[in-house]
């Protein structure tokens, strides 16, 4: 007992000077001079918490609240619906056509099917049961019937296949010269929206708190500070890649989905048939802010959008500035001067300009 004892008390001793030095590392370092408050950094700050904060544009003032040219969404249109089962309205020449293709021949076809095979299931399972068939049938096939299930298979498929490949060719259809372009850009958690041909630098949109998007009557975890704003009535050519992690821009009214892969540019188009807000989400799992970057499409008639295209410092493609008024020909420069107005003006409409442009 008392060599138990010893061995515990040399352990003791020997603990002592480890765990004072230890008190000594983890304690707290003094007060700077001047009784400067105490910086507690949290360990709840996440990632996205950076990323939101290094993202281009974040320390931009928002426009979005006072903007009287934002357009309002409407209840049911462009959005989810609670309890609702059925694919949201279309606004688009091919959402119309698929949803055609979806209620006329896909639906019917489906619903003929399984109440024919579930009929042939329970017509098999009460006929031939063992109770009322003390001696099974020895009958081996049935040739008119093979033929029958061979052949209306092959007619189902042939009906399906011209709708389905007419919306395909739809689809991969090239834009037309005159389409307008956007270069969509998909970041850890939101968008970027840039116009290349009207010189309108990227425009970054973030999903819009809880509270502000009640505030200003829209849809919660779907409202954004900055809108994509597209015409309508006039193809819009999207450019889609990502900047860090595979993302996916599907807007369900418009019938888009397309992903949005870093290194690569993917392209797809649309037309808007008529104004409103449309609203999408991000569709690839990317991180642990996916289910909060939104996507929000403004349509506007065609002078509206040209007009919110001045307000962004930037000009119809192929045209000159809008803010700029036209000069008249009496008054042109020429000569030296009319050079520098010229270099002047290729400037402002590659886009080099003090700050992107941030709010609508």
């Amino acid at each position: 007992m008392k060599i138990l004892t010893s061995i515990l008390l040399s352990l003791a001793a020997a603990a002592m000077p480890a765990t004072a030095a230890l008190g000594a590392v983890t304690a707290p370092l003094p007060a700077a001079a001047g009784g400067a408050p105490e910086t507690t950094v949290s360990p709840a700050a996440t990632a996205s918490d950076a990323a939101q904060a290094n993202a281009p544009g974040a320390d931009a003032a928002p426009g979005y609240a006072n903007d009287p040219f934002r357009l309002k969404p409407v209840d049911g249109v462009g959005q989810p619906t609670p309890g609702g089962i059925d694919f949201q309205p279309q606004v688009t020449d091919n959402g119309a056509y698929a949803y055609w293709m979806s209620n006329s021949i896909l639906l019917p076809l489906i619903t003929v099917i399984s109440l024919l095979v579930l009929g042939l299931l329970l017509w098999v399972m009460f006929r031939y049961r063992a109770a009322a068939n003390p001696v099974p049938s020895k009958t081996s096939h049935n040739t008119f019937i093979e033929i029958l299930w061979t052949l209306i298979p092959v007619f189902i498929l042939l009906a399906i296949a011209y709708p389905s490949l007419s919306l395909l060719a739809a689809q991969y259809k090239p834009a037309p010269k005159d389409a307008v372009t956007i270069k969509v850009t998909g970041y850890q958690w939101y968008w970027g929206y840039e116009y290349p041909d009207n010189g309108i630098p990227e425009i970054i949109s973030k999903m819009l708190p809880p509270e502000e998007a009640a505030k200003m009557g829209e849809p919660r975890q779907l409202a954004v500070d900055n809108r994509m704003v597209v015409p309508v009535g006039k193809t819009v050519k999207l450019l889609i890649t990502g900047s860090d992690v595979i993302h996916s821009f599907a807007v369900p009214a418009l019938w888009t989905k397309l992903d949005a892969v870093p290194g690569r540019l993917n392209e797809t188009t649309f037309k808007i048939n008529k104004p409103g807000v449309y609203y999408g989400q991000c569709s690839e799992l990317c991180g642990v802010d996916h289910g909060f970057m939104p996507i929000a499409v403004e349509a506007l008639p065609q002078a509206q959008f040209d007009a919110w295209v001045a307000r962004q410092g930037g000009h119809r493609a192929g045209a000159k500035d809008l803010a700029k008024p036209d000069v008249p020909a009496e008054t042109a420069p020429s000569g030296e001067a009319a050079a520098t107005a010229v270099g002047d003006d290729h400037a402002n409409n590659s886009g080099e300009r003090a700050a992107p442009a941030t709010a609508q």
